[in-house]
């Protein structure tokens, strides 16, 4: 069976990483490797929402209404209009620790702020399509989509290279979230 991160990745071929890297500025390279740290942050961050019940249902609702896997049939359409609702899907699954995970990609990949943002932005509805395609094959309910995620989460636990730079830090406790970590380090940014 083949992982969520494994569907994104054919999602993401080599056009689709071309046409990433154009509309960020990067050679194909540089585009992969920030494609490939920001994915698995963007998974975690999304099954440590879903380890609630009500985080688990508001997500969900969100793929029953707008993310039924349908944006996976344009993507060239998707990114050549800058990722549509990237911007509003980030702030749903980082909320305030939206610029340090952003920061932390961008770090990760060799990419300036604005760059890495925008890459987010654009990632974020592929990740919600890919989600919502899932749900719908698998005939998944709210607990079933939290299972999905966690075990995606735990695939993702022992990343290597960039990918493991960007996890340790941004997860600096270690516990596999990345979501705890982010408002400490925010924190710190902010002199706090």
């Amino acid at each position: 069976m083949s992982s969520l991160l494994d569907n994104l990745m054919q999602q993401l071929g080599g056009d689709t990483i071309q046409q990433i890297g154009r509309q960020l500025g990067t050679d194909s390279a540089t585009t992969s490797t920030a494609v490939s740290a920001a994915l698995p942050a963007l998974l975690s961050a999304l099954a440590r929402n879903a380890q609630s019940p009500a985080g688990a249902g508001a997500l969900a609702s969100a793929l029953d209404k707008d993310h039924d896997g349908s944006v996976l049939n344009d993507l060239p359409g998707l990114l050549g209009a800058g990722g549509g609702a990237g911007a509003s899907i980030l702030g749903h699954i980082f909320g305030a620790k939206q610029e340090v995970v952003s920061q932390g990609v961008g770090a990760t990949a060799g990419l300036g702020k604005a760059q890495s943002a925008q890459l987010l932005a654009m990632l974020a509805p592929i990740v919600m399509g890919v989600l919502g395609s899932a749900k719908r094959s698998k005939g998944l309910d709210a607990g079933g989509l939290a299972s999905m995620l966690g075990q995606e989460r735990g695939r993702i636990g022992a990343p290597t290279g960039g990918l493991g730079s960007l996890m340790q830090l941004i997860d600096q406790d270690g516990d596999g979230s990345v979501i705890d970590d982010v408002g400490g380090m925010l924190g710190k940014m902010l002199g706090r």
